[in-house]
């Protein structure tokens, strides 16, 4: 049996095409349907944009949390919607696709965002990070919080843990957190988290 090739869009046509009812990003333009999280992905996601919140609030930083944007490099016909992005709002009026398509392609937009793993989990770790690195982006989270990325990102056994991908000359470095480690975090270094209570945000 000969598989159809899957049909390749750009961005614009994405945003034209994509369905308003479910979840989908662009890969290198295939337009690729992301499966419905579990609950505890989504209470992840929730805990993490709420201490995010207080947290800028508390330094008085011009940051916001949106509900659907999306990230799209500016090489390629690819869009990504992050679990959780920490958008630097007076960089918005910079973003041409911003006030018509709620797209953001440049780093200052960004100074940190979170993909919280599911069963695509090569995606959070291949594709994305190296997109994120390219752009250059500053911190970028993953949280594997079941454990589910390759043994070469989060070793053999395998347990759930957050690796959290810093900017250092146009390089990631990658420092990974487990259990009862403190979360050290680039953009907000008075966060007061574990990793388990992260991963016990969704129990």
């Amino acid at each position: 049996m000969i598989q159809a090739l899957p049909k390749i869009v750009s961005f614009e046509e994405f945003i034209d095409e994509k369905p308003s009812i479910g979840h989908y990003e662009l890969h290198n333009g295939v337009i690729v349907e992301m499966s419905q999280p579990l609950g505890e992905h989504e209470e992840i996601v929730v805990f993490l944009a709420e201490r995010f919140t207080l947290e800028y609030s508390r330094l008085n930083l011009p940051y916001g949390i949106p509900k659907t944007v999306l990230i799209k490099p500016l090489e390629s016909e690819t869009a990504y919607s992050p679990d959780v992005l920490l958008l630097n709002r007076p960089n918005l009026a910079t973003e041409p696709r911003w006030k018509n398509q709620s797209t953001v392609s440049y780093a200052e937009s960004i100074p940190l965002l979170v993909e919280v793993v599911s069963t695509n989990w090569r995606d959070d770790y291949l594709n994305k990070a190296g997109d994120y690195e390219k752009m250059g982006i500053l911190e970028y989270w993953i949280v594997d919080y079941l454990g589910l990325g390759g043994r070469r990102f989060i070793g053999n056994p395998k347990q759930p843990t957050i690796s959290i991908y810093q900017l250092v000359e146009g390089e990631y470095q990658v420092s990974q957190f487990r259990k009862s480690d403190r979360i050290l975090s680039p953009t907000f270094p008075q966060l007061n988290l574990t990793a388990q209570e992260i991963f016990a945000a969704g129990l």
